[in-house]
């Protein structure tokens, strides 16, 4: 059947298994957004207000889903404006298609209006970027951006679409809907494997990234039961085996404690599952030490070319996921008792000790009590959003992640993800709760959401720490140049009455006792449909969860002292 580039564009992305398309609409695609109009039964097109917004929005989905979305944007400002989703795909392993309308094919070359080169801009943070020159050749190439979008390491693809490309005329069949490709350990691995960790007396388990799936985290948290194997979380990966896990001992992020560094440089076998080993996770590489570690590293990943990339490893095995955890599950359970069973289990009580510590807040506003108030009425399943920036702390260190999957966050540490983020999480999932940590400052790159919660029925919950400052910069600046403030300071709107503005149910909290009756009007309010925002009005001392901000000034000032001759 005779069919434009548009039609058969979206017939393609249909049959490979999208059902949802986030964007902001432009001419350069106007062939494409009426092919969707005629097939509005089958694939959702939502317009989001901003294309940062609407590629975290398609992160959000794929990550939330395990399926891959897709973000539609026009050419030059609009595929800018998507780049930092696509860099958020990139480095979370997320599965996700960029479609970008670009200028007619004979215009090329001359500068034309908001022309600008796909594969240049974007071939360095996508695994594919490439130009659809044809309209019978899109069948092919969609399905090759599926395959590669999900085939082994999960992540973005970028497709280049002219303009009168998509309205050009071709007969041409569809592809079946691609299967992603899984990498499989072999015997033999999985034997030394379990030699290698037989051999330890300290061992430790770093799982994280990307590909998980519900069955593949069940199979890893059973193997590390069978093992009694210590487990922390890479960097935001805290739903794959959860804080209540009795094999869980922490996060390696930003916040990592001291209890916790203390046990990876004590380990002598790290048995590394999907994680990358990036520079948060293992403390700015010096945790687990480039090149050669002084641990024993097994490291599992689903890219081959990340298997001694960055580390040299004792065991690198090229596996997905769910294979790796399927084969580990099935391995002959050790000899017991095992060598390091007190190991497990003092690294344990640790990480039981520090959550029950809680944290530093100082002024009349005490942030554990408003997570310790989160905990208790929010359900089990919450659907928990970080954004970039300290305040995510407090989500990070002590709420108690569900089943998986109940954390979205960016490990890239692109601010401006949470609120897009938790719009798409409650249209995937209207059925869970949505609970979005937020800062004043990556709150103002991306609030204008809102706007398509309204408009299509979304139910997050927002929690807005408002110190009146970017926060993680401010830390870091006392810390290095204490005392010099500079470029820091935010002058912030009533985030309340802003959110009240769209339509959303807004309140204003700056003291303690306020909060436990601002949290039930919100839930009332999203009970009845509507988004609710929580603007916490916190006293600039409120830095992190481990000290303030006169502390970090002072701990500065003493290494500045220290420092001179």
């Amino acid at each position: 059947m005779a069919r434009s580039g548009g039609e058969i564009l979206i017939d393609a992305l249909v049959g490979h298994g999208i059902t949802h398309v986030f964007g902001v609409p432009g001419e350069s695609y106007l062939a494409a957004l009426d092919a969707m109009h005629a097939r509005a039964d089958r694939i959702t097109f939502i317009v989001c207000r901003h294309e940062a917004g609407a590629a975290n929005m398609a992160e959000a989905f794929a990550k939330l889903t395990g399926r891959p979305a897709a973000c539609f944007v026009t050419r030059g400002p609009g595929a800018t404006h998507a780049a930092i989703g696509i860099h958020t795909a990139f480095q979370d392993s997320t599965p996700l298609l960029l479609l970008i309308g670009q200028v007619a094919r004979e215009t090329e070359g001359r500068e034309a209006f908001q022309e600008f080169d796909v594969a240049r801009l974007f071939g360095w943070t996508t695994k594919w970027a490439a130009e659809v020159r044809e309209a019978r050749r899109l069948p092919e190439l969609v399905a090759r951006a599926v395959q590669t979008a999900t085939s082994g390491r999960p992540g973005p693809v970028a497709l280049s679409l002219p303009e009168d490309m998509l309205v050009e005329v071709a007969e041409v069949g569809d592809v079946p809907a691609v299967v992603p490709v899984e990498a499989h350990p072999g015997a033999g691995d999985m034997e030394r494997l379990r030699a290698l960790l037989l051999s330890a007396a300290r061992p430790l388990m770093i799982v994280g990234g990307g590909g998980w799936t519900a069955e593949a985290v069940a199979d890893i948290a059973a193997f590390a039961e069978a093992f009694d194997l210590p487990v922390a979380a890479s960097f935001r990966c805290q739903d794959i085996v959860p804080p209540g896990h009795p094999c869980h001992v922490g996060e390696l992020g930003t916040g990592t404690g001291p209890d916790l560094r203390q046990r990876v440089a004590a380990a002598d076998v790290l048995l590394v599952v999907g994680a990358r080993l990036g520079e948060i996770t293992t403390g700015g590489y010096d945790l687990v030490k480039a090149p050669v570690p002084d641990q024993r590293l097994i490291h599992v990943h689903a890219d081959l070319g990340e298997l001694g990339r960055v580390y040299h490893c004792a065991l690198g095995l090229a596996a997905s996921m769910a294979p790796f955890a399927r084969a580990a599950r099935a391995l002959p359970r050790p000899p017991q008792p095992l060598a390091w069973a007190d190991w497990r289990a003092s690294a344990r009580a640790e990480f039981v000790a520090g959550r029950a510590a809680g944290g530093t807040s100082p002024g009349p506003l005490d942030m554990n009590v408003v997570m310790a108030e989160l905990r208790q009425r929010l359900p089990a399943d919450t659907i928990v959003v970080n954004d970039a920036g300290n305040f995510s702390g407090w989500a990070q260190r002590f709420w108690p992640y569900g089943p998986w999957r109940s954390q979205l966050a960016p490990t890239s540490g692109a601010m401006g993800y949470g609120v897009p983020a938790a719009v798409a999480a409650s249209l995937v999932a209207p059925q869970r709760r949505t609970l979005c940590f937020v800062g004043d400052g990556a709150f103002l790159m991306a609030g204008q959401e809102l706007a398509t919660a309204m408009q299509y029925g979304a139910t997050p919950l927002i929690i807005l720490g408002n110190n009146g400052m970017y926060g993680t910069i401010r830390m870091h600046q006392e810390r290095n140049y204490p005392g010099h403030v500079m470029g820091t300071g935010l002058a912030n709107p009533d985030f309340a009455a802003f959110a009240r503005a769209f339509g959303c149910a807004g309140f204003a909290v700056s003291q303690t006792a306020e909060f436990a009756p601002a949290l039930a009007a919100a839930l009332a309010a999203m009970d009845a449909g509507l988004p609710a925002l929580i603007e916490l009005r916190l006293d600039p001392e409120v830095i992190s969860t481990r000290t303030t901000l006169t502390a970090v000034r002072a701990a500065g000032e003493a290494a500045q002292q220290q420092a001179k001759p």
